[in-house]
């Protein structure tokens, strides 16, 4: 059986809390890798690593950093298939799926090569006789990432190469359930000429996590998973006083009006709510059709969703895999099962669905549920499955204030061919990231992503300018070179004059 090991202070290091946790293949339902559990003396020994490399990463020129991103950036676009086999052996997503995240994982590892103009700083001269006031970031130290298991090497892509571009040095906790892609990311930094010590990753469950929220040499922790999880990341971590951004869950909806070209709205649905098998915090999983469009086009989306082929992530012909674990599929299937006793129309079960020659795989098809309550379970809960709600309203008002009363503020969207409603829409609506047509509104990677509300725990989205800024905190320094031609000025308990 495969082990999979940490990765500290520039190789791998065995485990040695005696913890071990199963890598499940996702299709076959076979432990096929066991994956080191780390103790808190291990988190100890990756924080010592990225101490004792930040005292040199952290002085180290621009030039130097970004020539290191380049050549990684390099690797990583010929390993991209490699990068890709893991995800897909350990997540269960589909190969074009897993190197569409690779891509995205890249954007953000292209913006830290351009780390030189991000960091550029600010200067004022003459604000007073002969003195200037200067604006600089620096870097924080040691820096903490915890990722979650739906995209095991773009979520990861999207702290470290722009929290190590800023100077800083870097404890990866990525999840135990898909381990592997982390690691090689590692090794091909290492082979790209990144310094020991400088990226580290350390595997493990609540105990690791734990440990790097209370430890006082971390100085910033980056998370992304359920807003649960992300609330007590947020809170944690900033009573150890430490800088968060912690990314949580969401309920995306897709306020559909009745001028939209709904054959357009239907394919976008089918595209946002069943790709990646909806485990993914962008997903679109609550359609709001307004007016009499409903039915119509319920039936677009049925008739593309009934098409999706399911099958192995491994296998070219398949468009949607497996689940990641059998009790992630029994838990989104309850939500499917318990739909109709909570007033819904279940217009599509995927529940009993198999895959011939993988019957242990953790399949399961899409569901469609039409006529939604906002009290049922399936439209108030992250399902993080293939499970799409639709529900209705009379107005876009109506639409709108539904949306608004969310907790969640993650990603919206709007398919209208009217302007006026779109510009309004993106005025009035509450989340953090608008679409226009577009259904899954992931931003570039020199924008910035994250949403509102229960959403996001912290100050800063993720990466973009939002990332520079929380990966680096600012000075003010504030100069006066005397005129070698002049006596000096003498004391005066006076405010500095400026005028």
């Amino acid at each position: 059986m495969k082990t999979v090991n940490h990765w500290i202070g520039g190789k791998t290091v065995e485990g040695a809390s005696g913890n071990w946790g199963p890598v499940t293949d996702p299709a076959t339902g076979a432990v096929t890798t066991q994956v080191a559990l780390a103790s808190a003396e291990e988190v100890d020994s990756a924080v010592a690593a990225a101490k004792a490399a930040y005292a040199t990463w952290g002085t180290s020129s621009l030039a130097q950093r970004t020539g290191v991103l380049f050549r990684y950036r390099a690797l990583l676009d010929a390993h991209r298939d490699d990068i890709a086999a893991l995800i897909t052996a350990e997540h269960g997503k589909v190969h074009s799926d897993a190197l569409g995240e690779v891509a995205r994982g890249l954007e953000i590892v292209e913006l830290a090569c351009g780390i030189t103009t991000q960091l550029k700083g600010e200067l004022s001269t003459q604000v007073s006789s002969r003195v200037d006031v200067a604006a600089i970031r620096q870097s924080l130290g040691v820096v903490a990432g915890i990722t979650p298991f739906n995209f095991p090497a773009m979520v990861p892509m999207w702290m470290f190469p722009l929290a190590i571009a800023c100077g800083n040095t870097f404890v990866l906790k990525p999840s135990e359930k898909d381990p592997s892609a982390s690691n090689l990311l590692a090794e091909l930094a290492a082979e790209a000429g990144l310094p020991d010590g400088v990226l580290n990753v350390v595997h493990g469950d609540k105990v690791a996590v734990d440990s790097l929220l209370a430890h006082p040499d971390v100085a910033a922790v980056s998370f992304v998973g359920s807003t649960p999880i992300a609330r007590h990341i947020h809170t944690t971590a900033s009573a150890n006083g430490k800088r968060v951004q912690a990314l949580g869950g969401a309920k995306n909806h897709m306020l559909v009006l009745p001028d939209a070209d709904l054959d357009a709205a239907a394919d976008a649905a089918v595209s946002a709510a069943y790709g990646s098998a909806g485990e993914r915090c962008m997903a679109i999983s609550a359609v709001v059709a307004v007016g009499a469009i409903g039915d119509e086009l319920v039936a677009k989306i049925r008739e593309r969703a009934e098409k999706i082929k399911i099958g192995p992530g491994a296998d070219p012909s398949s468009e949607m895999g497996p689940l990641i674990t059998k009790a992630h599929r029994d838990k989104v299937a309850s939500y499917v099962t318990g739909a109709a006793a909570q007033g819904a129309e279940v217009v599509l079960d995927g529940t009993g669905y198999t895959v011939d020659g993988f019957e242990d795989g953790h399949w399961i098809g899409l569901s469609l549920l039409d006529r939604v309550s906002t009290e049922s379970d399936a439209y108030r809960d992250e399902i993080f499955g293939p499970v799409l709600c639709v529900l209705r309203t009379e107005t876009y008002e109506e639409g709108v204030e539904l949306i608004n009363a969310s907790p969640f503020g993650n990603g919206t969207a709007i398919f209208t061919r009217d302007g006026g409603a779109a510009r309004r829409f993106q005025l009035e609506v509450e989340a953090g990231m608008v679409g226009v047509n577009v259904p899954i509104p992931v931003p570039v990677g020199y924008h910035s992503f994250g949403g509102w509300k229960d959403s996001l725990f912290g100050d800063h989205h993720i990466y973009g300018n939002d990332g520079v800024h929380f990966y680096t905190r600012g000075k003010v320094v504030t100069t006066r070179w005397p005129d070698p031609s002049e006596a000096p000025a003498g004391v005066d308990l006076g405010f500095p004059r400026n005028h």
